[in-house]
């Protein structure tokens, strides 16, 4: 006889002894004693909820009915629950794989009580014989109901089941957690730094991982596994291995990365963001996230971690605090359009985000920050970067946070001057922005001396330019606070000067 001939009945008969003496064996059923525990209500609203989810039918639990429990790499729940669509209600058998030390729980099937009736295929999985298409995956297929056409309320729907031990070791490996994606990932980044082979297998890996975290068409994120990747993410300095790895990624690779980097920054475990503590003993990773600016590859995904990073308030306090704070006057300057930008809204985010820090990091530093700010940005030849600049500066000033700052800015002439002069441009986008850093020199109840020689002396200029000043869309705040503006300009007289 050849060998798989040998081998074929000699399977069978191992997986049908085993399914016979599986009660008898460890991992058998056993009868649930109460059914109104809370924590079996617990399983069987998830269950429904979970059907609920897949399906998009709307079924809501009414009671359980009876249930059997298997101990299994965890423990499964196999419960009879009545459950409503508003119309009828159905009694249905839902099984739900459970690892309570790890917070996860996966529902495996879900069918009609009149469908659960199971046959096993193992022919048809050993001679290669097409599956029907009412059968299920892998070994198992129900029978085909009497009653409803496939597609009716009533229709079973039946997931890849982990909770036998015997099939799963014939057919299937064990599911991988949340927490083992994570360790596999970071064993392969450790290998990818010798190993470029590894970069496919690492590849897959991200794009499970940011399916955890995103969820996809079918499903949204599990809170419970988001907690698990998240947890297991912050260990070991993976965050470290990941950012030093990704240069060697392919670009989808890399797009992952720094998708699963910017959500991992919100998760919360616990009500707690663990990126947070992470990131205060590690802040050193940010100097490899600003320089990426200066790589043209990379500027754009280190650029958006960083973002996200300082959402943290100990993050961008670093970051202003730092020398690089400097570099990003020369980034926004940078020949690509695309890295200029970047670096700007980063910049943007440093300064607008947390307002304590950001008062305090000006008040310390404003000197050499506005003399950069003035000569790099405000008059810069390129239009885009003083559009923004003086769009930024007035929500700067503008912030309450920010009054003292604010104050010291509009008792300046030479600032006054630059503003004079960018009221003047021929962009009405810039026009508009210089008008609401303008205005606070004009509404200062304490203008300097020179301030007010400098207004007096362009008065007429000054009062015919904001006549001719106007706005696409009609803005009745900014109709008033022109008007306002004006009439500050026309009562100045030279007595005002002390």
């Amino acid at each position: 006889m050849k060998p798989l001939q040998c081998l074929i009945p000699l399977m069978f008969v191992l997986f049908a002894f085993a399914v016979a003496r599986k009660d008898n064996m460890g991992g058998g059923w056993s009868p649930i004693k109460n059914i109104n525990d809370p924590h079996v209500k617990e399983i069987a609203d998830y269950a429904v909820t979970e059907y609920d989810k897949r399906s998009g039918h709307k079924l809501k639990l009414e009671k359980v009915l009876k249930g059997e429990t298997q101990v299994v790499a965890g423990v499964n729940y196999r419960l009879t629950v009545a459950a409503a669509d508003g119309s009828s209600s159905n009694n249905y058998e839902a099984i739900v794989w459970e690892k309570s030390w790890q917070h996860f729980r996966n529902l495996t099937s879900f069918t009609p009580v009149e469908f659960s009736e199971m046959k096993i295929c193992v022919f048809n999985v050993f001679f290669g014989r097409r599956v029907r298409e009412e059968e299920a995956e892998i070994g198992v297929c129900v029978s085909k109901p009497k009653g409803p056409k496939r597609g009716s309320s009533s229709e079973a729907v039946v997931f890849s089941p982990p909770d036998s031990p015997t099939m799963k070791s014939l057919f299937k490996s064990k599911p991988r957690t949340p927490s083992d994606i994570v360790r596999h990932t970071r064993d392969l980044l450790r290998l990818t730094n010798r190993d470029d082979d590894k970069t496919a297998e690492l590849t897959k890996n991200l794009r499970e991982m940011k399916s955890i975290l995103y969820g996809n068409s079918e499903s949204e994120p599990v809170p419970e596994a988001c907690a698990q990747l998240t947890q297991e993410f912050f260990k070991e300095n993976t965050l470290r291995l990941l950012i030093q790895c990704l240069p060697k990624l392919n670009l989808e690779a890399r797009k992952d990365a720094t998708q699963i980097v910017a959500n991992l920054q919100r998760q919360q475990v616990q009500s707690k963001l663990i990126a947070s503590d992470y990131l205060e003993t590690n802040l050193d990773l940010m100097d490899v996230l600003i320089s990426g600016y200066e790589n043209m590859d990379m500027a754009l995904h280190y650029g958006a971690m960083l973002r996200e990073c300082i959402r943290h308030q100990i993050v961008a306090k670093y970051v202003l605090d730092s020398p690089h704070m400097k570099k990003f006057f020369d980034y926004i300057q940078l020949p690509n359009f695309d890295i200029a930008a970047d670096a700007g809204a980063t910049f943007k985010e440093l300064l607008m985000r947390h307002k304590s820090t950001v008062a305090e990091f000006l008040s310390k530093n404003y000197d050499w920050f506005f003399d950069e700010y003035n000569s790099k940005l405000l008059e810069s030849s390129n239009y885009i970067t003083r559009r923004q600049a003086v769009k930024v500066l007035g929500d700067m000033l503008l912030d309450r946070s920010n009054s003292a700052v604010m104050t010291q800015y509009v008792s300046s002439r030479d600032n006054l001057r630059i503003l004079m002069n960018l009221l003047r441009e021929s962009s009405k986008s810039i026009q508009i922005e210089a008008f609401h850093v303008f205005k606070l020199f004009v509404a200062n109840q304490k203008k300097p001396a020179d301030i007010i020689s400098i207004l007096v002396a362009n008065r007429s200029k000054l009062l015919r330019l904001l006549g001719d000043l106007k706005i696409a869309k009609e803005d009745e705040q900014f109709e008033a606070d022109k008007a306002q503006v004006i009439r500050e300009i026309a009562a100045l007289e030279p007595r005002d000067i002390a």
